[in-house]
């Protein structure tokens, strides 16, 4: 199991970051991986300028936004999980 940390402190809350969280969180639903990634919210990481700040298994994820988010869940943090699987 992997925990993805999606930051939603001002910064990134100001980015979008609860869509974020929501996009993840849709995607683990209807992919069925609560049991491959327990998804949390986080205060800031120290990447403000980054975009998004997102970690997965405490390696950072750069340049997250709303618009790209289901194309690095897939890309970024779907193969971390499938292989801890």
């Amino acid at each position: 199991m992997i925990t993805v940390s999606v930051c939603v402190g001002s910064s990134c809350h100001m980015k979008g970051s609860y869509q974020v969280v929501k996009i993840f969180g849709d995607i683990i639903k209807k992919e069925h991986l609560e049991d491959l990634i327990t998804l949390k919210a986080s205060f800031c990481m120290g990447r403000c300028m980054q975009g998004i700040s997102v970690t997965a298994d405490d390696k950072p994820i750069q340049n997250v936004g709303f618009t790209n988010a289901e194309q690095i869940f897939y890309n970024e943090i779907l193969p971390l999980a499938q292989a801890k699987a």
